[in-house]
């Protein structure tokens, strides 16, 4: 069998997904607005994984956090749910600032996120830890490439 990457036919099998044609990653774009979908504490589905996955994630504030309290927020798996974004106070995270770790960069900002496997399907997780978030927004963008012959990841 055979498999169309990038306008190329290529085998269907687990070698030929390794970075794709040219080493071009794909990218996902998830959203999560704190207002609308919640602030309450608890875990949140930012991207559907299927299969195993090579990911970059960061986050892009769009709109200042806001919390009645001391807010945390952190990007993992379950199970690791800091894995991919550590444990950071939300309200530190502003407008136009990057979140790849547990200090936001300032507009503009500089990004330097680690690359992550993520295998099993397991899903990409925000949790809302220590208060509630009463409103903001993030944009979180995903450069992936499968590693399996079913890998995917979407937004959720």
């Amino acid at each position: 069998m055979v498999q169309i990457i990038n306008g190329y036919a290529k085998p269907n099998d687990a070698a030929s997904f390794n970075w794709d044609v040219g080493g071009v990653s794909r990218h996902a774009i998830g959203n999560y607005n704190f207002a609308t979908d919640t602030g309450a504490q608890g875990a949140y589905t930012i991207f559907t994984v299927t299969g195993d996955v090579a990911v970059m994630v960061f986050g892009l504030c769009k709109t200042d956090l806001t919390s009645g309290g001391a807010a945390t927020i952190q990007l993992g798996i379950a199970g690791n749910t800091a894995a991919l974004i550590a444990l950071t106070t939300a309200t530190d995270l502003d407008q136009y600032e990057t979140w790849q770790d547990a200090t936001p960069e300032a507009n503009p900002g500089e990004i330097d996120p680690g690359q992550f496997v993520i295998a099993n399907g397991a899903d990409v997780i925000m949790t809302i830890a220590t208060a509630d978030l009463t409103a903001g927004v993030i944009d979180f963008h995903a450069f992936w490439v499968p590693l399996s012959v079913n890998g995917n990841l979407v937004a959720a």
